[in-house]
This record gives structure tokens, C-alpha cells and sequence, in this order.
């Protein structure tokens, strides 16, 4: 099921308004959460964040209706992943958006396949650089084709998942997540100013840290850095954590690391506990 403004669409096909400037300008956000029989976890996070980053861009959401959307899609599956997306709307020609925009909203639901939670996974430094420079990344918009060049980069040199510098040549991201990297059992992942999106399992993550023996840091990383850490890992809210076993052709023993295997058994007690399903377990 899909919803788009208002109404559930049994299909993947429903009316769409072609002035509408997320189609022609990618003016827009989106949001990917995980849900267990229904429910989200961390749904007020979600729900915020993507609130946030349209007014960010300069457009209202509702956030009782972003919640209403996302329930709607999600009922009725055992584990899915439901995205989120939210456009300004419909325009005018050209770039300047409209004085009083009328936003599209639309939520969908895929069912997913425990597999890919806290798998591990090998990361390609691509070339393509993350713009720290613009608002944009810290903000989950509809311009996602740096990721998806660099995607199809990192599979034709056999990994997983791009990694991303940023203008200044400092660590910034994966090409769908955080970065972490693990120093003894000091944790730092980058700032949201070297080009970062505030993650959900990012702040998940500095939130449990302190708890299981671990001192959590924003600060920059050099690809240096990178290398001389002791493990590494990537979240989002599908992955969860995922352990980095290479890093550019080199091979990486991070699931080894004692500190990110307490991470691991926390944050998935914590979702459990909050969806009232193990967020590994088959249905």
C-alpha cells in the first residue's frame, strides 16, 4: 500500500501533479524508518526530523499527518521499511518556489528481510566529494545522485557501500549512513558540519555509548584516522550497525572489537524493547 496525501493506493500508479517540483527540481525530503508489526522505532525522531528539513527548505508538514502516513503503510507487515517523502509542491516555472506552497506527501512500505541488521559490510573511498558547504547535507533531500554514482562506483570495485570525503578531504559518510570509527573504547563519528546528516541510529548510538564504557565524540576524521582505528561501523535505520570488514581493499576485523559488540546487543535490546519485536528475528 501507498499513501499519497491523504489516501491509501493499492498500487505503485496513482494521480501526480508533473508541474510538481520535486519531479522537476528535487525539492524535497525524504525519510526511511524501520517497523516491526507496526511499530517504528524512534517514530517521534523520524517524524521531526523530516519535519524539520522541510522547514529547513522553507515548506510546512503537518506532523500528525507524517504520522498518520507512516502508520497507514506500515500496518499489517512484520518488518518493513517505510519511506517517507515530502515535496514542496507544485510551481511555477522555474527556480524560485511558490509564496504559499501546498506540499505532496507521500509514505510507502517495502517488507524487509532481517538479513541486512548488523551485517557487515566494505566500504569504496569514492572520489566524489560531499559538499559540507551546502545545507543540503544535512538534510535527507530528493538530490541523491552523488550517492547513487557513487553506489554504482563501489559495486564495480566489489564493495558494499561508497565512502564519502568531504571539500576539505575530512571524513563525512557512507553512501546510505553514518561513519564511526572506534579508538580503545573512545567512539567518534564526524560533525554535522563536515557534511553530515543527523542519523537517528547516529544520535542512537551517542546516546547508548556512554552507558556501555564508551566516550563519545563529534569530531572530525582524516582518512588517517581511518586507518588507525581499532573498528569501524556504519548506521542507518535499516543496516542498524555495520561492522566495516574492509575499507578500500583492506581487510578490517571490526566486528572483533569488544566495544562495538556491546553497541550492538544494546541497540538492539533498545529496539526490541521498543517495538516489541527482535529487530534480527524472522516472522
Amino acid at each position: 500500500m501507498r499513501w499519497l496525501d491523504g489516501r491509501l493506493h493499492a498500487g505503485s500508479v496513482a494521480p501526480f501533479d508533473l508541474a510538481d517540483r520535486g519531479l522537476l527540481l528535487g525539492d524535497g525530503v525524504f525519510d526511511t524508518a524501520l517497523a516491526l508489526h507496526g511499530r517504528f522505532y524512534r517514530e517521534a525522531e523520524h517524524v521531526a526530523r523530516l519535519v524539520a528539513s522541510a522547514q529547513a527548505l522553507g515548506f510546512p508538514l503537518d506532523p500528525g499527518t507524517v504520522a498518520t502516513a507512516m502508520r497507514a503503510v506500515a500496518a499489517g507487515h512484520p518488518r518493513a521499511a517505510v519511506r517517507t517523502t515530502a515535496t514542496r509542491g507544485a510551481g511555477p516555472r522555474g527556480l524560485r518556489p511558490p509564496q504559499t506552497p501546498r506540499p505532496t506527501l507521500m509514505a510507502s512500505a517495502a517488507p524487509l528481510d532481517p538479513g541486512p541488521a548488523f551485517a557487515p559490510l566494505s566500504l569504496h573511498p569514492t572520489g566524489i566529494r560531499r559538499n559540507d558547504t551546502s545545507p543540503a547535507s544535512r538534510h535527507k533531500t530528493l538530490g541523491y545522485l552523488d550517492a547513487v554514482l557513487a553506489a554504482e562506483e563501489a559495486a564495480r570495485a566489489g564493495c558494499d557501500e561508497a565512502l564519502f570525503l568531504n571539500t576539505r578531504g575530512q571524513v563525512a559518510c557512507a553512501g546510505t549512513g553514518n561513519l564511526f570509527a572506534l579508538f580503545g573504547d573512545t567512539l567518534v563519528t564526524p560533525p554535522l558540519a563536515d557534511g553530515v546528516l543527523p542519523g537517528i541510529i547516529r544520535a542512537a548510538v551517542l546516546g547508548l555509548a556512554p552507558a556501555l564504557g564508551l566516550t563519545a565524540a563529534e569530531r572530525s576524521l582524516t582518512p588517517a584516522a581511518l586507518e588507525a582505528a581499532d573498528a569501524l561501523f556504519v548506521t542507518n535505520s535499516l543496516r542498524l550497525i555495520a561492522p566495516v570488514s574492509g575499507l578500500g581493499g583492506r581487510s578490517r576485523a571490526s566486528a572483533a572489537h569488544p566495544g562495538l559488540r556491546r553497541l550492538i546487543e544494546a541497540l538492539r535490546a533498545d529496539i526490541a524493547a521498543a517495538c516489541g519485536a527482535d529487530p534480527v528475528a524472522r516472522a
